[in-house]
C-alpha cells in the first residue's frame, strides 16, 4: 500500500463526509426537521467510497477497488432511498426530538444538533468506512476472504432490504396500527435490518482483511455493531416502541433481540383455579 497516497485519501474522505453531513445540517435547519440526516447517512458512505475509488486509481488493484466501491454504493443508495421514501412529509423523528430536547430552544439547540447529530455522524461515517478505503489501496486481487466478505455482505443486504420491505407493507395496512410485526424475518429477530447492517460492514471489512494492514481497521465494524446493538440503534428504538405497543413485552420475550434465532416457546400462563360456586 502506498502510505502517502492513502494518507491523502484519508484527509479527502474526511472532508467529503463532513461536506455531506453539513449539507444535511443546513437542510435540517431550514426545514426544522433533523430526521433527514438518516438519508444523508447512506449518501455520505457512498460519497466516501466514490472518492476513494477515484483517488486510489493507479494505487490499488482495479478489481478490488471496483468491488468495494460497488458494494458500498449499492448499500448506501438503497438505504438512503428507503429512508427518504419513508420519511417524506413526516414530522420530526421522535428519537431526534428527545435527543435535542436536552438543549434549550434557539441557537443553542441548533449548535447542539450540529455537534451531536451531524458532526458526530460525519466522524462515524469516516471511521466505519476505513476498511473500504484500505481495500481500495490494496495492490493484489481479491482473495478468499474478500469473496467471503462479499457473500456476508449479500446476506446482510438481504436482511436489510427484505426486513424493510416487510415492515413497510405491514405499516401500510391500517388494520396493523398499534400492532407488532412478528412474521417473516421479524419472527426470528426483532431487528433484521440492524442485523443486516452489521453483516454488511463485517463483510466490507473482510475485503481488506486478506492483507495484514486490513486488520488494523477491525475497530470499524466493531463500532458499527456496537452502535446498532447497544447504542443508538436497537436500545433507542425499543425504548420508543415498548410503551406504545401493548404486545411488545410478549414479542420481546419470545424473539431474539439481534441475531436471527428460532422463536422461544414460552410456557402458558398458569390457569386460575376455579373457586367453585359461591355460597
Amino acid at each position: 500500500m502506498n502510505t502517502a497516497a492513502f494518507a491523502l485519501n484519508l484527509a479527502v474522505t474526511a472532508a467529503v463526509a463532513l461536506t455531506v453531513l453539513l449539507t444535511a445540517f443546513v437542510a435540517g435547519v431550514r426545514s426544522g426537521r433533523h430526521r433527514g440526516v438518516d438519508t444523508a447517512w447512506g449518501l455520505a458512505f457512498t460519497a466516501v467510497a466514490l472518492s476513494g475509488f477515484a483517488l486510489s486509481d493507479h494505487h490499488g488493484d482495479p478489481g478490488r477497488r471496483l468491488l468495494a466501491t460497488l458494494l458500498v454504493t449499492v448499500w448506501g443508495l438503497r438505504l438512503s432511498a428507503h429512508l427518504w421514501w419513508r420519511s417524506r412529509g413526516a414530522p420530526e423523528d421522535p428519537r431526534y426530538a428527545r435527543m435535542l430536547s436536552r438543549a434549550p430552544e434557539g441557537p443553542a439547540r441548533t449548535r447542539y444538533a450540529l455537534r451531536i447529530v451531524y458532526l458526530l455522524q460525519a466522524a462515524i461515517v469516516w471511521f466505519v468506512s476505513l476498511p473500504v478505503q484500505a481495500a481500495q489501496y490494496l495492490p493484489h486481487p481479491p482473495g478468499a476472504l474478500a469473496w467471503a466478505g462479499t457473500a456476508l455482505w449479500t446476506v446482510g443486504l438481504f436482511f436489510e432490504a427484505v426486513g424493510d420491505r416487510q415492515l413497510a407493507r405491514f405499516k401500510a395496512d391500517p388494520a396493523n396500527r398499534g400492532r407488532i410485526l412478528d412474521r417473516g424475518l421479524w419472527r426470528w429477530t426483532r431487528h433484521p435490518n440492524y442485523f443486516g447492517d452489521a453483516c454488511v460492514w463485517w463483510g466490507l471489512f473482510l475485503l481488506a482483511a486478506d492483507s495484514p494492514v486490513g486488520w488494523a481497521f477491525v475497530l470499524s465494524p466493531l463500532l458499527m455493531t456496537y452502535l446498532l446493538a447497544f447504542g443508538s440503534g436497537k436500545p433507542m428504538l425499543e425504548r420508543h416502541l415498548a410503551p406504545e405497543r401493548p404486545d411488545w413485552a410478549a414479542y420481546a420475550a419470545r424473539t431474539s433481540g439481534f441475531l436471527p434465532l428460532p422463536p422461544r416457546h414460552l410456557p402458558a400462563p398458569p390457569r386460575t383455579p376455579d373457586p367453585g360456586p359461591r355460597r
